[in-house]
């Protein structure tokens, strides 16, 4: 909770900063209304609540309101680089920002979602926690005449914009460096949630550059599963288990993402294998570059939040300002095929290019300032920004 709190102030001093000057643009918190989860609580020209439903607001923008839903505010990059991204991108084309975050609740987003609506959302994202169990809501809003965008996650339904990254793209990337490491010998994957189609298509990558090694026996996938939640305590656990269970005999663990690596990371710490055994990930956290800066992570696959965050902005401000999928600058088809049923949804998308950051290109983060040389080498890396 302390850790949302300050995501959220994070993101009303963004506002109050753009906003400065302003009539209107007091900080002040006197006569602030404060209620239970699931109402607003007012301060100045932001609104902040906790989880659980609850909405937040960010500056003022006429008609054009932008409605957020997360299903879960906890992970690193959504305070620190997807919403601020977002909020700025509004801003400069008028509109006003609310958000919710669900807290990991399939139902509670369904609720969310109606939620912003009722508050005046004219234009509603959503980072689906279950890219099924959201569609009632995402067909509430369509019939209401409102534009759904998918943030970041596939929802299966044609009438959503699609922003995210080629994460199947992500996939191939982290599985290139790890493969190139590790041609031969033993393998763990460790997958995302697996309701979210994010997952699939991470593997579907990673497939493409391991899949053949495994039939021809070069390779072995000693375990492979889903984490709930993309959880970096799960993770660990799983880990451990399969640590376990294998006396250890591991060469590479492919990670779908950061903070699951993270989790990994301690298993592997904990039996003196950190270092030893190949490790993947995808995000940039700050924890994952620190390891690839140490030589403990071998690529963290970057994926700059910041413009992701500001594509969608964009595409939210000209749809609603009426504009329809299809008339979205820089918009492509987008091909989804359910695993299960083997229908094909054609999804109106904008899909940016990840790049794959190992100790050889690790400047780049500094460079772009994701992260400063400082905070980058505080954990013992020597390499590139890090180098004496």
């Amino acid at each position: 909770m302390k850790r949302r709190l300050m995501a959220l102030v994070a993101v009303i001093a963004l506002v109050i900063a753009a906003c400065g000057g302003e009539e209107g643009g007091d900080t002040t918190e006197g006569g602030a209304d404060t209620t239970e989860a699931g109402a607003t609580t007012t301060v100045a020209a932001a609104t902040t609540t906790a989880a659980g439903g609850a909405s937040t607001t960010a500056a003022a923008g006429g008609d054009c309101v932008v409605g957020m839903s997360w299903n879960n505010y906890n992970e690193e990059r959504w305070a620190k680089h997807d919403e601020p991204a977002i909020v700025a991108a509004l801003e400069a084309g008028g509109c006003s920002y609310i958000q919710s975050d669900a807290g990991s609740s399939e139902e509670q987003q369904i609720t969310d979602v109606e939620n912003l609506i009722a508050d005046g959302a004219n234009v509603v994202m959503i980072l689906a926690q279950n890219t099924q169990a959201i569609l009632p809501a995402v067909q509430s809003a369509t019939d209401q005449g409102i534009p759904v965008i998918a943030y970041d996650r596939l929802i299966e339904d044609a009438n959503t914009f699609y922003v995210s990254f080629d994460n199947v793209l992500v996939g191939q990337l982290m599985a290139e460096v790890v493969f190139d490491l590790v041609p031969t010998g033993n393998y763990f994957i460790i997958k995302g949630n697996g309701a979210d189609a994010n997952s699939d298509f991470l593997r579907e990558g990673i497939g493409s550059v391991i899949d053949a090694a495994a039939e021809a026996g070069d390779i072995t996938i000693l375990e492979e599963d889903y984490t709930d939640n993309w959880d970096p305590a799960l993770a660990q656990t799983t880990t451990e288990q399969w640590l376990s269970a294998h006396n250890n005999d591991v060469q590479a663990i492919v990670s779908e993402n950061d903070g699951m690596a993270t989790g990994a990371a301690a298993a592997l710490d904990g039996q003196g294998l950190l270092g030893e055994v190949v490790l993947s990930g995808q995000d940039a956290d700050v924890a994952a570059l620190q390891r690839v800066a140490a030589g403990t992570q071998a690529v963290s696959v970057w994926k700059d939040a910041r413009a992701l965050g500001t594509a969608a902005g964009e595409a939210a401000v000209q749809l609603a300002g009426g504009a329809s999928l299809a008339d979205v600058e820089g918009t492509s088809e987008f091909v989804y095929t359910n695993k299960e049923t083997q229908a094909e949804t054609v999804l109106t998308s904008i899909l940016l290019t990840p790049i794959p950051i190992t100790q050889d290109n690790l400047q780049e983060v500094v460079d772009a300032e994701w992260i400063t040389a400082e905070d980058l080498c505080s954990t013992g890396g020597t390499v590139g920004p890090c180098a004496s």
